[in-house]
């Protein structure tokens, strides 16, 4: 890193910055994803390196969960570094920045072929995989014994409970803002009784379905074709591969597999929650 590089600081980033951070996944070849962007900058915290010619040289969000004061989990995303500094340690800096302001808050982040050597060398440990499926979906088969409809202002405290338990932490900051930036936001119920919800918000030219929490697979494959039923072109989702029945129903839906993201994790062995009720994340980047 030259002299210049590792004079400059890492600062808190706002949503002020959003239009740089965008601009910094376009440098990248990443889509600018200024929706995204907009809610992890609003919901979460940003962290970023200024480019003295302008812009931002490196920036990243951390998301997280549990008490204001003592956040029990702490979600990494949108890891980037100008294509222009990339390969001068930039990226181990700002990760060493964000992990010291950490504390003892327990991490977690979905990690790229090419980023998890670095997170591996800072004590992440994969605990886990992701697939990315993407494709027009196509109904067909049997119609779902499983009861869906739009969520309602008074689903919200039952949506809240049972995210809560299945993600195993509170993140009522992040879930109460998924009205506003999903187009669609729908529940699963038995015997009134919510077993599952899922969204599908809007991202460049698909939408990604996610979260996604519920019952059991039957449940989940419910929610996706409802969501689907309104989805004029591609959606996308990413599934933790334990859910080999779920993936296998949405290729045969027509989706493709894209990629996989190793889930990783520091200060713990796992993630907390129950698994088997948690198909996909809100986005990768927050959990």
């Amino acid at each position: 890193m030259s002299t210049s590089l590792t004079a400059l600081s890492v600062r808190r980033l706002t949503p002020r910055d959003l239009s740089a951070c965008a601009d910094l996944s376009e440098d990248r070849g990443w889509p600018r994803e200024e929706h995204k962007w907009g809610l992890l900058l609003t919901a979460g915290t940003g962290f970023g390196i200024d480019d003295p010619a302008g812009g931002l040289v490196a920036a990243c969000v951390v998301t997280t969960y549990g008490p204001t004061e003592r956040p029990e989990l702490a979600a990494i995303g949108m890891v980037l570094v100008a294509e222009r500094h990339s390969r001068q340690g930039i990226g181990r800096r700002l990760m060493r920045h964000v992990v010291a302001e950490m504390g003892t808050t327990s991490l977690t982040l979905h990690a790229t072929v090419y980023g998890r050597p670095l997170y591996e060398e800072l004590g992440f440990k994969v605990s886990g995989r992701a697939e990315m499926v993407r494709g027009v979906f196509a109904a067909g088969g049997p119609g779902s014994m499983v009861s869906t409809r739009p969520d309602t202002a008074e689903d919200l405290k039952a949506i809240l409970r049972l995210d809560e338990e299945v993600f195993g932490t509170d993140r009522t900051h992040m879930i109460t803002r998924l009205p506003a930036f999903a187009d669609q936001l729908r529940v699963a119920e038995e015997h009134g009784r919510i077993i599952g919800y899922a969204s599908a918000w809007p991202n460049l030219d698909n939408h990604v379905v996610g979260p996604l929490v519920a019952m059991d697979t039957e449940t989940a494959k419910a929610l996706i074709a409802s969501l689907a039923v309104h989805i004029d072109g591609p959606l996308r989702t990413d599934i933790d591969v334990r859910h080999e029945e779920l993936l296998t129903w949405l290729k045969e839906r027509g989706l493709a597999s894209v990629s996989f993201n190793s889930v990783m994790t520091y200060g713990i062995p796992d993630l907390p929650g129950d698994w088997t009720r948690r198909f996909a994340p809100l986005t990768v980047a927050a959990g």
